[in-house]
This record gives C-alpha cells, sequence and structure tokens, in this order.
C-alpha cells in the first residue's frame, strides 16, 4: 500500500506538466512571448521536435519517433523498477518519481504533438538560455538528488582476491 502512494509523486508531476502546456497552449501562439520579470524571465511558446537542446532534429520524424519511443520506454521501465523496488530508498524514490513523471510529461507531447512543449524561457545579460518545461525541471531536480545520493552513499569494499 504506502509503495501505491509513492505512486502520486510521478503522478502529481506529470499533471503539474500537462496542466502547464494545457494552460500555455491556450495563452500563446508558438513564437509569442509574455513578460514575467522583463529582461530576464519570459514565457514564450515553442516546440521542440528533436531531442535535449533540439538536438537530433535533422534526422527524419519517423526515425526520431522511433528513436525515442525505443529510449522513453527503455528509461521508463529501468527507472520505473528501480522506483517500485521495496529497497529503493526515499530521496532515490523522490528522485526517480520526479524523473518519471518528467519523462512521462515529455512523453505525452511527443505522442500527441510529434514535439515537446516548451515555456519556461530565461535570460541572463547576453546568454539566452534554451527555453524548456516543468517536465524538463523534474528530471533535472531528480537526476540531481540521485546523482548528490550516490555521491554521499557510503563506499562498499569489495574484497580483494588473493594473488
Amino acid at each position: 500500500m504506502r509503495r501505491l502512494l509513492w505512486l502520486l509523486l510521478p503522478a502529481t508531476a506529470l499533471a503539474a506538466d500537462l496542466a502547464s502546456k494545457a494552460w500555455i497552449l491556450r495563452t500563446l501562439g508558438e513564437g509569442e512571448s509574455m513578460p514575467v520579470i522583463k529582461g530576464f524571465f519570459y514565457l514564450t511558446l515553442g516546440f521542440n521536435r528533436g531531442a535535449i537542446f533540439g538536438s537530433l532534429t535533422w534526422l527524419p520524424a519517423t526515425a526520431r519517433y522511433i528513436l525515442f519511443a525505443v529510449a522513453g520506454l527503455a528509461a521508463l521501465i529501468y527507472f520505473g523498477r528501480l522506483f517500485v523496488a521495496q529497497e529503493t530508498s526515499t530521496w532515490d524514490r523522490v528522485a526517480l518519481g520526479l524523473i518519471l513523471g518528467g519523462a512521462l510529461g515529455n512523453g505525452v507531447d511527443r505522442i500527441l504533438r510529434g514535439a515537446v512543449v516548451d515555456f519556461l524561457d530565461f535570460i541572463f545579460g547576453t546568454w539566452h538560455y534554451w527555453t524548456f518545461n516543468l517536465a524538463d525541471s523534474f528530471i533535472l531536480v531528480g537526476a540531481v538528488l540521485y546523482g548528490l545520493r550516490m555521491l554521499m552513499a557510503p563506499k562498499v569494499e569489495h574484497p580483494q582476491g588473493n594473488e
């Protein structure tokens, strides 16, 4: 029962991502921008048909679809198994839940639209960061948490073979 309650984390991340994308799609047209903090943070609607930072857009649409479907399914199986495993620690489960929720959000976009809806747009002085979404944020935060937990985990000593 307790592990079933944990499913609320990726489900909530997925719901927040889908709701934010539905709102932005109703609010802005593609390429349109709305300042939140002028000169720093904008809501700008864009569609990423490629992978991370728009890479792989040179691939034909069918090849991208197959690649993203296989990679997405493999990631969901791998992280999903870790997420539900009984021995998974609380911090790992939080990290994995965020990763799963974000991956599902971007996966739903790819299935429904053939592209990921991006809209969070930051400018730092003369540097313009790539536009992203809540799913990307959940994946990043989950990956950082998971990485930090791995770095802080006690080292396991492996017995040395006698030579």
